[in-house]
């Protein structure tokens, strides 16, 4: 952050050697910078917007944002590695969900409390608070959320003989369970479809929407404490669940490597796939589909589901915190929160949000049944400074996994335990090099 002079104050300093005294006719201007990643036309319109408000209402207070291009998914967080080494953050930078923890244990962001009243942080859904706190304290805070859920193409499945009906009907008290979901894709397995999705990406999409299924099982890939995985990701209950996905893969109900929008484009029959599908579906789907709450183990049948998405930090570097820390609690209070995420598409993150006229597509449908998720069932993926090394372990070990099931078309679990050996092993050396007392 950097002090800039007034220009009234540039104006009298400028005459001062022709006057006996100068009167100071304006402060000093706190400029307070923000980094985020570029988004779609309407958010990109909506910062102009509000930056521009907050800019003509506090002269005292101007604000700036850079949008980093993310064309190149590492751009962004090579920008602000390069900046934390240079000491040369902005004062507000944007940080996805499991790397909250990452930044608050390096020091490279500053806790946030004294910005949010507690009445504040009681309207945030609890999954948000969560996924945004460190050791007791509020590091980030964002406007949105996100989830997943169980879409089914209507069309495809009655011809199946699926009753959509009962899936239309499914409530959070009696969701889909896995055997029901392996039924419904051996029915729908034909040449020209296969039977479901479960594959996001060989990235992040791993960890962020297969994690309900463990966590459904009895155990998260991480302590709740974020210090262990041995007996977390490796336990047999993690090795059952996986064997679950691997063997529909085995069996040629999924597919390794899905191709784009596989749902969308007729290819599969179901889907586990993001809240923002919702309306890409809407405006381009030429097929009647339906969207139900996450599958349910079907041994516990514990309703989980996944959640997270961006938020605002201040950084290390920010001069001035409480400046950063006023803009920010104005630009998070719940009309802005609302008109973001009607602009993005995304669940609001603050649960008045959802009684302005802004949400008023949430009170029903398919984005009602995201909330209800959101509200009752969402649970942040595991909290540890170490999440990168993990994620990056677990998606390699997932994609091996997956790849074997596919080329021998059987699930071998010895396989499956020996790379999740491995994942333990590559996330403890990180977590005990770095983070450990």
């Amino acid at each position: 952050m950097k002090k800039t002079i007034s220009l009234a104050m540039a104006a009298a300093l400028a005459i001062s050697g022709a006057a006996t005294t100068v009167p100071v006719f304006a402060d000093d201007v706190t400029n307070i910078t923000i980094w985020s990643p570029t988004d779609r036309e309407a958010i990109e319109a909506w910062w102009k917007e509000k930056i521009s408000e907050w800019n003509e209402e506090h002269p005292e207070i101007q604000v700036s944002r850079e949008a980093i291009d993310r064309s190149d998914s590492y751009a962004y967080d090579n920008k602000i590695a390069t900046a934390v080494t240079s000491n040369d953050l902005p004062d507000i930078f944007y940080v996805d969900g499991p790397q909250v923890s990452y930044y608050a244990a390096n020091g490279i962001t500053v806790p946030l409390d004294d910005y949010f009243t507690d009445e504040d942080k009681a309207d945030f859904v609890k999954s948000s608070m969560t996924q945004n706190t460190y050791d007791g304290k509020l590091y980030a805070v964002g406007a949105t959320e996100s989830s997943v859920a169980f879409y089914y193409n209507k069309d495809y499945l009655k011809e199946c003989g699926v009753d959509t009906d009962d899936l239309d009907s499914r409530t959070l008290e009696n969701p889909l369970t896995t055997d029901e979901v392996a039924e419904i894709a051996e029915k729908c397995t034909t040449d020209d479809y296969v039977g479901t999705h479960i594959i996001m990406d060989h990235g992040e999409g791993l960890p962020y929407a297969l994690e309900p299924l463990y966590l459904s099982a009895g155990k998260d890939y991480i302590s709740e404490d974020g210090k262990e995985a041995d007996g977390y990701v490796n336990s047999e209950e993690a090795v059952n669940t996986t064997a679950w996905l691997a063997d529909l893969i085995a069996k040629g109900y999924a597919n390794v490597e899905p191709i784009t929008d596989e749902f969308l484009n007729g290819a599969c029959a179901t889907m586990i796939g993001g809240s923002w599908e919702i309306a890409t579906l809407e405006q381009n789907a030429d097929f009647d589909w339906g969207v139900t709450y996450y599958p349910v183990n079907a041994e516990t049948k514990k309703a989980v589901s996944p959640c997270g998405d961006w938020s605002a930090a201040i950084s290390k570097d920010c001069e001035n915190a409480d400046a950063a820390g006023e803009f920010l609690a104005w630009l998070m209070n719940t009309d802005n929160v609302a008109s973001y995420a009607a602009a993005i598409a995304k669940p609001a993150t603050r649960s008045s949000a959802y009684e302005t006229e802004a949400m008023a597509e949430y009170k029903e449908g398919a984005r009602a049944l995201i909330v209800d998720q959101l509200e009752n069932t969402a649970v942040p993926r595991p909290r540890t400074p170490s999440y990168a090394t993990f994620s990056s372990a677990y998606a390699e070990a997932m994609t091996n996994i997956f790849s074997d099931a596919a080329s021998n078309e059987e699930v071998d679990t010895d396989y499956i335990q020996s790379e999740f050996d491995t994942v333990v092993d590559t996330f403890t050396e990180d977590y005990e090099t770095y983070y450990a007392e």
